[in-house]
């Protein structure tokens, strides 16, 4: 219907055109004469008024065209009056609906506040129920587990009864270790009642178990004893296999673990006193003795074997006063051992040095072995003292025999020399096992080594120089010997000594040089001391360069000797051949040559002249073949002849200035030798040295 009315409205409007903005001009006639006075012109006005008046026309046309359509309008609603009474009663019976529908929702509004009431109590008793049910789980899970650890089962009680030991013999031990621990962990446990009636089963468990594993390992024991047996092997292959068997005693039956300490402690300590005991026994029979208390230099009591023996020794290099090749022994420090029956076999004897070395060595590899399988097997290292105790002493014991009896200082330093590296060998294994052994070592050997040392400088200050002189000016033989000593220690101390045989070396060095001057002493002549002086000098120097930068003090010491016994030599030899020339020279002639100490004359100048003129050749060959002869060194003999010749050709000099300063000296000229003859036949000689 609404539509119908839409049409016709269309229908009626729709000849009709609104002119808006000539209507809004005619409506708004207050605003007329602002337009009349701002376009001043009266045509448009009158066009606007004809246009109005038109407009009112056919507004009046309109309104009668909507009377009309009002009158058709109301016919229409009169004709539809039953539709809308029927939509009227209709709308009202939809009201009595929703005002039922109203009521029920309400209902539903009060069940359902009822309802949530109802969730919430069922979601609180929810989480109660869910609080109620994680604390029973959570004491279900602790209450399990209480009973895994305390309850033993019949498999483990089989086993720790019955079964043999072996790895899963272990295992249930192991098993039993942790339900035994379990019950000493939280002392509230202990008041539990299932604990007190499972606690007397666990007890007779434990008690069988140390009964059992206590004879086990006591038995492994005492299969060590047996003849051949490799107890290393032994420990690494099978004990430390069963290690947590001695855990256990150390853990749950400290008396029994005790027990079994103490046999491994007895059993071990007589094994490996028996072995170094035998092991030592062996090895005396190889040793080579080199000094006893007779061989000391310059002993009195045996000077007769001393000397030949002395010479034959020291070509040997074995001889005690000469390191020679024993040194080789520090650069075998981690070298094996001996083996005495291989060495036997050989026929082979050795130094004391090399012995002591191999003990020490054997020592030292038992000791590391048995102190890291103490440590990891039962966890205390103390036990490794008490099982090395018999060892040490039964080396101790050896130790103070041989050195009681040892004279042979080079073998004693040796021994510290070895015993200090070994210390070395122990710091870089980090085992201090053998410290206290090796510190008490050295605390023998330096004090035996001083003893030795200073019977070395008693035998030379108490020794009788006229039975040990030798006629001839050669080095003597305790010379050499003290020279091969002292470069010997001087090595020894540079290669692990400590400073203390500094001191030392002085005071043996003061006791042969008081030696080499008694011995100088039973010379008949001046020149054939200092002969004798400068011979061992030159010796002694030779044998210290050989030591190396480490004797370069004491080669110096030996250097200025030579240098003042090769200058007095000189003097003497050249007073024995020109004798009235150095004499006159040293009386008359200054060194300047320009001042006289006595005036000299022409009598007193020509004896000297005519004699040397006649002799001078002569006297050269002489004096060549004697210092040839007489030196031990071509070395030193030839710088000896230099050192003369040179002295002769200035003196001579010295001589034929003088000749040519006194009066009347000219005549003399004839019998002057010139200084190129001289000059000529010194280079011959020195040519033929």
């Amino acid at each position: 219907m609404a539509g119908v009315q839409e049409r016709q409205y269309e229908e009626f409007f729709g000849g009709f055109y609104f002119d808006e903005d000539a209507l809004s001009k005619d409506i708004s006639l207050d605003g007329l004469d602002k337009e009349l006075e701002e376009h001043k012109n009266y045509d448009v006005l009158i066009s606007i008024l004809t246009n109005g008046e038109k407009q009112r026309d056919m507004a009046t046309m309109v309104e009668g065209n909507l009377g009309h359509i009002e009158q058709d309008l109301i016919q229409d609603y009169i004709k539809d009056n039953d539709s809308l009474v029927l939509l009227h009663d209709q709308i009202h019976d939809c009201d009595i609906v929703l005002s039922q529908i109203g009521s029920l929702l309400s209902g539903f509004q009060v069940h359902i506040g009822s309802l949530s009431s109802e969730l919430r109590s069922l979601h609180e008793k929810s989480l109660d129920l869910g609080v109620r049910l994680k604390n029973r789980k959570l004491a279900e899970t602790k209450l399990a587990a209480f009973v895994e650890e305390i309850v033993a089962p019949p498999g483990l009680v089989n086993a720790i009864i019955d079964g043999e030991v072996n790895d899963d013999y272990i295992k249930s031990l192991n098993m039993l270790s942790k339900k035994l621990r379990f019950a000493q962990v939280d002392p509230l446990l202990n008041a539990s009642k299932a604990l007190k009636d499972i606690k007397q089963e666990l007890e007779r468990l434990r008690k069988k178990a140390l009964s059992k594993v206590s004879a086990y390992v006591i038995g492994i024991f005492s299969s060590m004893r047996k003849p051949g047996t490799n107890i290393q092997i032994l420990q690494q292959n099978l004990l430390q296999k069963y290690r947590h068997l001695v855990l256990f005693l150390k853990e749950h039956g400290i008396e029994k673990y005790n027990d079994v300490c103490a046999a491994y402690v007895d059993k071990m300590n007589k094994v490996l006193s028996e072995d170094f005991r035998v092991y030592l026994e062996a090895l005396e029979s190889l040793k080579l003795d080199i000094g006893v208390s007779t061989d000391v230099i310059g002993y009195d009591a045996n000077v007769v074997d001393l000397i030949p023996r002395g010479r034959e020794q020291l070509r040997n290099h074995r001889f005690m006063f000469s390191l020679g090749e024993r040194s080789n022994i520090l650069k075998e420090i981690d070298q094996p051992g001996l083996v005495p029956c291989i060495s036997e076999a050989n026929s082979l004897k050795y130094p004391y040095e090399v012995i002591f070395r191999s003990l020490q060595k054997l020592l030292m590899d038992t000791a590391s072995s048995e102190y890291i399988f103490i440590k990891a097997f039962f966890r205390d290292e103390s036990m490794f003292y008490r099982v090395f105790e018999g060892p040490v002493a039964v080396i101790d014991e050896n130790m103070k025999l041989t050195l009681a009896n040892s004279h042979d200082a080079i073998c004693l330093m040796l021994m510290i020399c070895i015993t200090k590296k070994h210390q070395l060998v122990m710091s870089n294994r980090r085992l201090p096992c053998l410290d206290t052994y090796l510190d008490k070592a050295l605390i023998y050997l330096w004090p035996r080594f001083k003893t030795v040392f200073d019977m070395y400088i008693q035998s030379l200050y108490q020794c009788d120089a006229k039975m040990l002189w030798v006629d001839g000016t050669h080095p003597h033989h305790i010379v050499r010997c003290y020279m091969e000593f002292t470069a010997s220690l001087i090595q020894l101390n540079a290669e692990c000594g400590d400073g203390q045989l500094d001191m030392s070396l002085k005071r043996l060095r003061l006791a042969v040089d008081d030696l080499l001057v008694r011995f100088a002493e039973k010379f008949a002549t001046q020149k054939l001391k200092h002969l004798f002086l400068l011979n061992n000098c030159d010796m002694a120097i030779s044998i210290l360069k050989e030591a190396g930068e480490e004797a370069k003090e004491l080669r110096r010491y030996f250097e200025e000797k030579l240098e003042s016994n090769l200058v007095s030599f000189v003097d003497e030899l050249l007073m024995e051949y020109f004798g009235d020339l150095i004499k006159f020279v040293k009386n008359h002639i200054s060194e300047d040559l320009i001042s006289y100490t006595e005036c000299p004359n022409i009598a007193d100048v020509e004896p000297v002249v005519k004699n040397f003129a006649v002799k001078w050749r002569t006297a050269l060959e002489l004096m060549h073949n004697e210092v040839v002869t007489c030196c031990s060194n071509f070395v030193s003999g030839m710088a000896i002849l230099k050192a003369a010749m040179a002295q002769l050709l200035n003196d001579y000099n010295r001589l034929s200035e003088c000749v040519k300063m006194i009066p009347g000296g000219s005549s003399l000229n004839r019998n002057l030798v010139s200084i190129t003859s001289i000059s000529y036949e010194i280079r011959k000689y020195s040519r033929t040295l």
